[in-house]
């Protein structure tokens, strides 16, 4: 019996069968019966008589032919074949049918339809290929399941003497002895072969296969296998390795399939019990897919010398719907789409005949009406006269991998949310528009796009209404632009528009407006109504620069420019603006490397003292750099550069620790230093880690509470106050006092103001320097002062340089002065020599603090 896995699924015959079946009417001659299985490669013939099944001649069947007497070969097959034919319906079991196989010994049954139509064919060998038997094959040699004692025939006897022998001794082949230490083979299917061309009187020697192609006992019965299906054959013979004359068995598949059954029930139940159910469900899925694979094989279409079809495959029927009774004796045009004129066929044809092959790309259509696209190849056959026979064509539907290599292409240079061109594609129209305008002299240009806060409705709208207010910019950009131009998104916020053909330069600000114009306009997301702008930068060719690269590179720096200029605006590039920005990334490396050596990177701090007494209360921070190239750079330029390029994070770092450590100096000196204020970037206050870091300062220099204190700007709190007011608190409870910087000069927001957890206000020096020129001045710094004593805050008038200014504000309530008037920004040093000495005379260390 053969082996079957009872914990795989039980699939139903209909999916093992061979549907292509091999028929003949009752009075066909034995000999023509032969002749149709020997040229098809069929094991069996069905016997049909007016549409019913009465009989099977199989190659077994032609052991029992009398080959010494040749007109038997001419009888009705009706007289040798075997009948009545057993069946099996579609939807039997292959368990059933496995066991059907052991209790009959069978090795064919014919598999109908219910209404008893013969649908196929399915032999004990198709059972035994689908169970998986690779690992009971791979375990077991050649020796364990050889003929140990093969019939083997003298090459001397006859093909009549032969048959009685091999179905005596129930022998599918025999070996023949050929004498000089050289064997053949005889097999049943040979035996087909001859009933279909009967070879008289000719020794066995001469009809046996040559040479017998051999296996060492000793190999596994896997690699027996893979020899017997890669060369097409049924039988080894098994050789002793030490005396390859001698042969010590015969090897053909049944002899593999025989005993397999106990063996590998153990051995596949034991692989089986050592898997989990997901593995189960795995091996499953693999099964299917294996069988979908078999199932999506090359369509074969082989046709005769005048291109009538003779013979198709089920992948032929798959594909293109028709039954091999529908396209039998008509020629391929039944497939034919009507795409290709008749050249696209002469052409074809022509090729054929001069090559002797075909192979190319060809539309043609289903049974159902449906177009498919198929890789196809035609190959002319040759009679041994060197004539045309046959011409075979091998196809496969490439409908689907078209499409989606269209698709591939779609994603390779197309925005997918906005179905734009991307970067890839936009470079290659810039590149074939730069060649074109260089033939024809004439300009184009090239608009860079960034969108004006678009960060803020991602946070507020969320990002789905940030892809649809992209969508919305996009389709007004492509409204207002000319037919020939490119808009193309770089992605996020970012657009691209390539204006070729200008006609004047003044055209290009013309768009631009409009575009900004457009961007303008409210948009309407979610039952909201908001606005937004952008910022545009525009490089012409040739004017500012020859190639694609430094186009877009040039538009790119004139939009920041913009940017930096106002926003909403658009600007055009310049070489100044060139080089202003070659020394800004020039700056910018340089200021990394003084980030990460220290070298060049210095404090100054400049003296905040109380208003009437004079006396030193604190320090402010301020961040020098002096580079040997650029010299010493102001902070007005270093501090935005660090901020735009992302090294704020590591500078501010760098300038707190160097504050912690010289107030660890100044301690160990003996002195009594007052609190320094560390200016907090909108990045550094924001860190989650924040709070931490100040605190691990603290212990890492030992320092009393309350001697760092920071300064912030009002713009920062502004987002997210509830969070700003958390991270506060957290600071006061450290000891750390905080200053709200630059007041006034902000949005100032009165209604929280009262909420936060600060100590101090800083009047901007703009106030201070119109003090007794603009009486409105004077009113806003009454208004301040007046809030903060309310408040309890201390007040630090900044900028202080007369002493008129600071006359006028002893009128107001302004505990503290900083300016030039009583103390420039100086090295630590001079603080230590000037101001630190009288501290610690004058000042208790307490007080100092609080």
């Amino acid at each position: 019996m053969i082996p079957f896995d009872s914990s795989t699924p039980d699939l139903p015959v209909e999916r093992l069968m061979h549907s292509g079946l091999l028929s003949c009417s009752p009075d066909t001659p034995v000999h023509e019966a032969a002749e149709r299985m020997a040229s098809r490669r069929c094991s069996s013939v069905l016997i049909m008589d007016h549409g019913v099944a009465v009989g099977i001649w199989t190659e077994h069947d032609s052991l029992r032919l009398d080959f010494n007497a040749p007109d038997s070969l001419r009888i009705p097959i009706k007289d040798v074949m075997s009948s009545p034919v057993s069946s099996l319906y579609l939807n039997t079991p292959v368990s059933e049918v496995a066991r059907r196989f052991h209790e009959e010994q069978r090795r064919h049954f014919l598999v109908v339809d219910d209404n008893d139509q013969p649908q196929g064919i399915v032999s004990q060998t198709d059972i035994a290929l689908k169970q998986g038997m690779e690992l009971y094959l791979s375990l077991r040699q050649v020796h364990e399941a050889m003929d140990s004692q093969p019939l083997v025939l003298p090459g001397t006897i006859t093909l009549g003497q032969t048959a009685p022998l091999m179905l005596a001794q129930k022998q599918d082949a025999a070996v023949v002895d050929c004498g000089g230490g050289e064997f053949g083979i005889i097999t049943e299917r040979d035996m087909v072969r001859f009933a279909a061309r009967h070879p008289g009187d000719t020794p066995l020697s001469k009809l046996a296969s040559r040479p017998l192609l051999s296996i060492a006992p000793d190999d596994s019965l896997l690699r027996a296998r893979d020899m017997l299906i890669d060369h097409r054959l049924r039988h080894l013979a098994v050789q002793n390795k030490h005396n390859p004359s001698h042969v010590v068995g015969l090897l053909g598949f049944r002899h593999i399939l025989e005993g397999a059954e106990q063996d590998y029930r153990l051995e596949l139940k034991q692989a089986l019990s050592q898997r989990d159910q997901a593995l189960s469900r795995s091996s499953l899925n693999l099964q299917l897919a294996e069988r979908v694979i078999d199932a999506s094989l090359e369509g074969v279409v082989i046709t005769d010398a005048r291109g009538n079809i003779e013979f198709v495959n089920p992948a032929f029927i798959h594909t293109t719907g028709y039954t091999l009774e529908e396209v039998l004796g008509k020629t391929p045009a039944v497939l034919s789409s009507g795409r290709h004129d008749a050249a696209f066929y002469d052409v074809m044809w022509k090729t054929l005949q001069q090559k002797g092959y075909w192979r190319g790309e060809i539309w043609n259509r289903r049974k159902s009406g449906q177009l498919y696209l198929e890789l196809l190849t035609i190959t002319a056959i040759h009679d041994a006269d060197g004539n045309t026979s046959n011409y075979a064509a091998l196809f496969s539907d490439i409908t689907h991998i078209r499409e989606n290599e269209d698709q591939i292409r779609q994603l390779a240079y197309y925005d997918a949310l906005t179905k734009l061109p991307n970067r890839r594609l936009l470079e290659d129209r810039l590149e074939l528009a730069i060649r074109h305008a260089n033939r024809h002299k004439q300009r184009l240009a090239v608009l860079f796009l960034d969108l004006d806060h678009f960060k803020r409705v991602n946070d507020s709208l969320g990002h789905a209404a940030g892809d649809e207010l992209l969508l919305d910019v996009s389709r007004r950009m492509n409204a207002r632009l000319r037919e020939d131009d490119t808009l193309a998104r770089l992605g996020g916020d970012e657009f691209i528009v390539l204006l070729p053909d200008l006609s004047e330069p003044d055209e290009v600000t013309r768009i631009a407006r409009r575009l900004i114009d457009a961007i303008a306009e409210p948009f309407r997301i979610k039952n909201q109504t908001f606005r937004i702008g952008c910022s545009l930068g525009i490089s012409l060719y040739p004017d500012d620069a020859a190639n694609a690269e430094q186009l877009l590179h040039h538009a790119d720096s004139a939009m920041y420019r913009a940017k930096q200029e106002g926003r909403n605006t658009f600007r055009l590039y310049s070489n100044h603006m060139d080089i202003r920005e070659h020394r800004w990334l020039e700056m910018e490396t340089a200021l990394r490397n003084a980030i990460d050596n220290g070298e060049g990177l210095s404090l100054h701090y400049q003296p905040l003292v109380d208003r009437d007494s004079r006396r030193l209360c604190s320090l402010e921070a301020l961040a020098r750099w002096h580079h040997p190239e650029f010299g010493q750079v102001s902070p007005g330029d270093f501090i935005p550069l660090a901020e735009r390029s992302g090294l704020i994070l590591p500078l501010s770092r760098n300038l707190m620790r160097q504050v912690a450590a010289q107030l660890r100096a100044w301690l160990d000196a003996g002195l009594t230093p007052v609190p320094v204020a560390v200016n907090l970037s909108a990045q550094q206050f924001w860190q989650q880690d924040l709070i931490e870091q100040i605190r691990a300062l603290y212990d890492e220099y030992q320092l009393p509470p309350g001697l760092i204190s920071f300064e912030l700007t009002e713009s920062m709190l502004l987002d997210k106050q509830q969070q700003a007011v958390r991270v506060l608190h957290q600071l006061r409870q450290l000891g750390c006092r905080v200053a709200m910087d630059d007041f006034g000069t902000g949005y100032s927001s009165l209604s929280y103001l009262h909420q936060l957890p600060i100590t101090t206000l800083k009047i901007d020096r703009s106030f201070i320097q119109q003090l007794g020129e603009n009486q409105g001045s004077e009113t806003i710094l009454a208004a301040i002062t007046g809030m903060a004593q309310g408040l309890k805050l201390r007040v630090v008038a900044e900028g202080v340089e007369t002493e008129a200014q600071l006359n006028t504000l002893r009128q107001y309530h302004v505990n503290l002065i900083q300016g030039y008037l009583t103390g420039r920004p100086v090295p630590a040093e001079q603080i230590t020599e000037h101001y630190l000495a009288v501290v610690r005379e004058s000042c208790t260390h307490t007080a100092l603090y609080e």
